[in-house]
């Protein structure tokens, strides 16, 4: 398994205040009271999640999970863990009895996905959930991909049938961000970056999010930058 982001990567994310939190808004309404939070980073997804039971937040990356602990030293309900969704010792936190396992644009930078996606449902019991935001689209996949340390892009067919060989009934799989699907290709297929323009985000954040995730809350769109999952067990 890859390390999913490191601190800096996280905290540049913070700048995409509004597309982080309509990604946020998605994947916490799915979640129940007991939640395992998957490639956690620095907590800016878990910090969604303070008024929940329990939140056990793991990441393979020791100095993520340093800042995490930091950041959340004063919630009892929260615990942070330097652990690999893909090792043995994932099986043991069924024992923190989770009903939803969340996983936020991390399953592409683990090399074993099938393993990953069949240990998170493997510590949920029935009904439990796996919420997911994966890049959609392997047309789209470029050297912002390779740099990001992405493995993959998913199609909705082959998410669904990852799904299925974890034991997981899909309830919801979506693609999301159909304006970022364009800028995407214009930057994988056209020019092609080798990252993200720092303009660039700040205009989508700023300008088109506002109005796209509006539209899209009542018309999910043909095609996206990303797709929205939520898979039950």
């Amino acid at each position: 398994m890859n390390p999913e982001y490191t601190v800096r990567d996280q905290e540049r994310m913070t700048a995409a205040t509004r597309y982080f939190a309509w990604q946020s808004r998605l994947a916490k309404r799915e979640t129940g009271s007991r939640i395992v939070e998957v490639g956690c980073g620095i907590g800016n997804f878990t910090a969604m999640l303070q008024d929940r039971e329990v939140v056990v937040a793991i990441d393979v990356e020791a100095s993520c999970i340093e800042k995490h602990r930091q950041r959340f030293r004063d919630f009892r309900n929260i615990n942070a863990q330097v652990m690999d969704a893909c090792a043995p010792e994932f099986q043991s936190l069924a024992s923190k009895r989770p009903d939803s396992v969340v996983c936020l644009n991390v399953l592409e930078h683990i090399e074993d996905d099938r393993l990953a996606l069949s240990n998170m449902a493997s510590i949920l019991g029935p009904g439990g959930k796996v919420i997911l935001i994966v890049p959609a689209f392997k047309g789209l996949y470029g050297p912002i991909d390779a740099n990001l340390g992405h493995h993959r892009r998913y199609g909705r067919r082959e998410l669904a049938a990852l799904a299925g060989r974890a034991g997981l009934k899909v309830r919801r799989l979506n693609y999301m961000n159909s304006v970022g699907f364009i800028g995407w290709w214009l930057n994988a297929r056209v020019l092609p970056r080798q990252a993200q323009s720092e303009s660039q985000i700040m205009i989508f954040d700023r300008l088109i999010v506002p109005v796209m995730s509006r539209i899209e809350s009542v018309v999910r769109p043909p095609f996206g930058q990303s797709i929205f999952a939520v898979l039950e067990k």
